[in-house]
């Protein structure tokens, strides 16, 4: 027994356990992973933060452009689009879409689509079903839906791309309709 004892003394297996640097080693060996998966973890969902509030800004500045006229046409409408996309720059465009519809209500308060232009997405019939009974008849409302799926950074392994949504709802400021020519109904 002396004999094995004299060997563990002798070995730096003993004396790695008795100092207290080994010990302060060990601790953070053990905590390193925690603390940089934590760290990737924070910096991806302040980035998701960060790219939602642009969603819901790209909604309202394209809202906002297009309530400003009374009509509208496709060229002025692909220029407010692109103003959507710079509210999401720096980040990637690639996943943005968007789901822009002028209603006008007729004399029940139902809404008619007057017209609408989709891209990237699934079409929101669902905010459009919720403006019912809104506005008196001859009145109409904007529905500009914006959309963006969210890739995380970091953990894109653990957590799939993350789909944001916005919805804004507008009244024309100079007409109570927003018209357009060549836009498809």
């Amino acid at each position: 027994m002396a004999m094995l004892y004299n060997f563990l003394k002798k070995s730096h297996l003993l004396r790695w356990y008795v100092e207290e640097k080994a010990t302060a080693f060990t601790e953070a060996v053990i905590l390193m992973p925690l603390m940089v998966t934590l760290l990737m973890g924070v910096y991806d969902l302040g980035q998701g933060i960060t790219t939602n509030q642009r969603v819901i800004g790209a909604s309202q500045i394209m809202g906002d452009l297009i309530a400003r006229e009374r009509d509208i046409d496709m060229a002025g409408l692909n220029d407010i689009v692109r103003a959507g996309e710079l509210a999401i720059e720096p980040y990637s465009t690639t996943p943005f879409g968007y789901d822009i519809v002028s209603i006008q209500f007729d004399v029940d308060g139902s809404p008619i689509v007057l017209w609408r232009v989709t891209e990237n997405m699934i079409e929101n019939d669902s905010a459009v079903d919720s403006t019912e009974g809104l506005g008196p008849p001859g009145e109409g409302i904007l529905v500009v839906t914006t959309s963006y799926e969210f890739d995380p950074f970091f953990t894109h392994f653990v957590v799939d791309r993350i789909p944001m949504q916005e919805v804004a709802f507008l009244r024309g400021r100079r007409s109570p309709i927003i018209t357009c020519g060549d836009c498809p109904t």
